[in-house]
């Protein structure tokens, strides 16, 4: 999928990434600081029925969230600066689980990314407007 859109046209963008990547656990949120991952996030997990809170784990690693095909882990990344620190923080574990991966900047420990993964790219085209590329990476 490649598109740009604004926020009110976010729930049709991500039910066209649910529609693509659906069968991929491990989706990978690669965005500049601000340009909507965990916007985009909360419209994912309210398309799934999400009743959780959800919010940026960025001082947390990781927030768990129950729908009814499971748990969802939103992970954010951002902090972590080695494989090492990753693994101590059971990171893997979740990876290696089969409930869906939400991942904020997988950029920051790109050797835990192993098998297929859904990547999603996002950029900003201006202050309404957001450009989605996404593919599944092997």
């Amino acid at each position: 999928m490649e598109q740009n859109f604004t926020l009110d046209q976010i729930q049709e963008v991500v039910t066209a990434a649910w529609a693509e990547g659906k069968d991929i656990p491990i989706w990978a949120f690669y965005a500049p600081m601000g340009t909507g991952k965990t916007t985009f996030i909360h419209a994912l997990c309210t398309l799934l029925g999400v009743e959780d809170a959800v919010s940026s784990p960025t001082f947390a690693l990781v927030n768990e969230y129950q729908y009814e095909g499971g748990s969802i882990f939103h992970m954010d990344w951002y902090r972590l600066v080695s494989l090492e620190e990753a693994v101590r923080a059971g990171i893997d574990e979740h990876l290696h689980s089969g409930d869906t991966c939400l991942i904020e900047w997988p950029e920051n420990v790109p050797d835990l990314l192993v098998g297929p993964v859904f990547e999603i790219r996002l950029s900003r085209i201006d202050e309404k407007t957001r450009h989605i590329y996404s593919r599944v990476k092997s």
